[in-house]
């Protein structure tokens, strides 16, 4: 009894993408599925900044499956029709892991691979399928009696499933042993678990799991500027960036409107997509050979030092263009896992071990990628003695569909990544966890 009410004190967690900036001016609310449909992906800026049209010529996410780890997933929107394969929901609350109780999740699920269709939001791994995993937020835990367990439980049934990637767009400031257990478990499963950072990089930055557990990739988000939000937790857990802000998503759970939200839930969406493009690419590759290349290939600005790491941006932003259209980015040892620079188990690519549900247990940097970034801090406040780097008109120029340096948003200054005082950082403490 005791130890169920701790575990329920750990419960506590946060969906980390769900603050609306603004309902979009059209909903899918008596409007024609076309009169939607144009307008919302209009909204999808990031799509145009990574270059997805280009991506889509030769890489599109078919093969490779995503468990989303969320409020739910509707299978039965327009964008999501057939892409949505059979869950669980481990929360053993009202409904099942098609009842999205937030839009949350299936939000997410159509940034990952939606088709667009009837207005929807079109993914950046289209061809992708999801899985969904349905788990409690706090408010959800409020209103009902739930699994104590459910995170965990679903991140081992993701681990046990046909899902290659895994994405928890969840936090909880809690260190929970358990559901360290079950990440590390994914892990040598041979899967790869992206988690947001969190929301709170301005109010406290209080590190939230299961981001900061040393065998997830935790997940930063960036602005429609190019910079890193002041919402977004930094610190030394921070291992990739990618767009979170002016995302548009579903209000609420009638999944009937958009708006315009920001966190890093969105980001880890985008991160687990982007591993989808490249894992289609290369079937064969291990988890710890696509993570390399995500990590290679991300978005540094100039002046980033090699060997350094960013506290606010981790090995940089996400652009998958730049291995896709570009080859940047060695796949390397297939065993070693880039972020320890030790050995974990699973064996590979896109064919694992079948079914869900599941127990178990059982952990895994080179030395960062050789990159080069800017010295700007978030939100774009200039660093004591460093540089504002670039302009507008030279990002768009080199923007990633361009050369070797330039980064995933093309709209803003060339340098997205951040530095503030102790910003970098050669090695982190928790990679040698």
């Amino acid at each position: 009894m005791t130890a169920r009410m701790i575990e329920s004190g750990r419960l506590r967690r946060a969906l980390l993408g769900t603050t609306a900036i603004a309902v979009l001016t059209t909903s899918l609310v008596g409007v024609a599925p076309t009169a939607v449909a144009a307008d919302a992906r209009s909204q999808q800026w990031y799509l145009d900044a990574m270059k997805a049209e280009e991506i889509w010529k030769k890489a599109t996410g078919k093969g490779i499956t995503v468990a989303v780890i969320d409020t739910g997933v509707d299978p039965d929107t327009p964008s999501l029709k057939g892409k949505v394969l059979k869950g669980w929901d481990a929360s053993d609350s009202k409904g099942d892991e098609t009842d999205d109780y937030e839009g949350h999740g299936t939000t997410l699920a159509e940034i990952i691979v939606g088709s667009g269709a009837g207005g929807g939001l079109k993914g950046l791994a289209p061809d992708a399928k999801v899985i969904p995993y349905r788990v409690s937020n706090t408010e959800r835990q409020n209103e009902q009696a739930v699994n104590a367990f459910d995170m965990e439980e679903a991140i081992r049934a993701a681990a046990d499933g046909d899902a290659q990637i895994i994405n928890v767009s969840f936090g909880s400031d809690y260190y929970g042993e358990g559901e360290r257990e079950a990440v590390k478990y994914a892990q040598n499963k041979g899967k790869l678990v992206f988690a947001s950072s969190g929301n709170n990089g301005s109010k406290g930055n209080k590190k939230q799991y299961p981001a900061s557990y040393p065998e997830a990739v935790a997940v930063a988000a960036t602005t429609r500027d190019g910079v890193v939000a002041k919402y977004s937790q930094h610190g030394d857990t921070i291992d990739l960036a990618a767009p979170g802000s002016q995302i548009p998503g579903y209000c609420d759970k009638s999944l009937t409107k958009y708006c315009l939200s920001e966190g890093t839930s969105f980001s880890s969406a985008i991160v687990s997509a982007s591993a989808a493009l490249i894992w289609s690419m290369h079937p064969d590759w291990t988890a710890n050979q696509v993570l390399r290349v995500l990590l290679e290939s991300a978005g540094r600005g100039d002046d980033w030092k090699p060997g350094t790491i960013s506290e606010y941006a981790g090995y940089g932003v996400v652009r998958p263009n730049a291995h896709v259209s570009r080859g940047e980015g060695k796949p390397g040892d297939p065993n070693i896992n880039p972020l320890t620079n030790k050995p974990t188990g699973g064996a590979a690519g896109a064919t694992p071990s079948a079914t869900a549900s599941g127990p178990a247990t059982s952990g895994t940097s080179t030395t960062a990628p050789s990159a080069t970034a800017s010295t700007q801090a978030p939100d774009g406040k200039q660093t004591s003695g460093a540089p504002v780097a670039g302009s507008t008109e030279s990002a768009a120029a080199d923007a990633d569909g361009g050369s070797g340096t330039g980064l995933v948003i093309g709209i803003a200054a060339a340098a997205v990544v951040v530095l503030t005082g102790a910003g970098f950082v050669i090695a982190r403490r928790r990679r040698s966890a």
